[in-house]
């Protein structure tokens, strides 16, 4: 058995472990793929050369390198994952409910940070549940899920942004702030909630620790939305709700582009 060590250097969520784990899916020589996703690094172990599995993962344009292979390595015991896994069922479940509860309270009090938040929220629960149901699932069912869902995520950045737009060319009311905050502050102890249980695992697997990255990031995003809602309070503007929506707005259409990189 061989373990060769890559290093990528874009490698930083779950997204891009989930295209290297579909890309190298039908080479039969892959046993088994260790992620480091903080540090950016993949162990790879497999059998014959390693030029095809290089190959394979340059043509993800994920800016890798190779750094060493050791011809002699023990294959490491797979963990069992379920507890691992029924976290990652909770921190599903607690995105996408804040994503409807959002997205409901976001065009009721007319705020676009509410609605962009609420497609962030949409976002990590389409990798969380790719991650969950593409187990045992054929290569071809897997990125069929990931177009639908990339391009459907696509669709409501787009429309999104549209919105936003509009709003800024376009006489519109000022968001009601108070929503706004405590909405987000409802989503901001959702994401608290998460971070805990994912920290609670003290999981060393890649994507425990990939899901750490993303719940942090959620919590910086709903401070921002509070931190526009207090600002379209003093000002009595819409522009901050407009400034942090297109901003988050952004980010979605980052993750969309990455889902359907995954389905190539």
């Amino acid at each position: 058995m061989k373990k060769t060590t890559f290093h990528i250097s874009k490698m930083d969520c779950p997204s891009e472990e989930q295209m290297i784990r579909m890309k190298l899916e039908p080479y039969n020589e892959v046993k088994q793929l260790s992620f480091d996703i903080p540090n950016r690094r993949l162990e790879v172990y497999h059998t014959d050369e390693v030029d095809k599995i290089h190959q394979a993962i340059t043509e993800l344009k994920l800016n890798d390198r190779l750094e060493s292979t050791e011809d002699e390595a023990e294959l490491p015991l797979a963990a069992d994952d379920s507890e691992q896994r029924k976290i990652l069922w909770w921190v599903l479940g607690i995105n996408f409910g804040f994503f409807v509860v959002e997205m409901t309270t976001g065009w009721i009090s007319r705020s676009m940070g509410l609605v962009a938040d609420s497609l962030d929220m949409l976002a990590d629960s389409i990798v969380y549940g790719l991650s969950l149901f593409a187990v045992g699932a054929a290569m071809s069912r897997k990125k069929k899920v990931a177009k639908i869902s990339g391009y459907f995520q696509m669709v409501l950045a787009l429309l999104g942004f549209s919105e936003v737009l509009r709003r800024f060319f376009r006489e519109s009311e000022t968001p009601l702030f108070q929503w706004m905050i405590i909405i987000s502050v409802l989503a901001l102890i959702g994401n608290l909630v998460s971070l805990w249980l994912i920290n609670k695992a003290k999981s060393d697997e890649a994507h425990m620790q990939a899901s750490a990255i993303f719940t942090s990031n959620d919590i910086i995003v709903n401070g921002g939305v509070i931190l526009a809602g207090v600002l379209v309070y003093f000002l009595d503007s819409k522009w901050p709700d407009l400034a942090i929506g297109a901003i988050v707005f952004t980010f979605v259409m980052r993750g969309a582009v990455r889902i359907l990189k995954i389905a190539k």
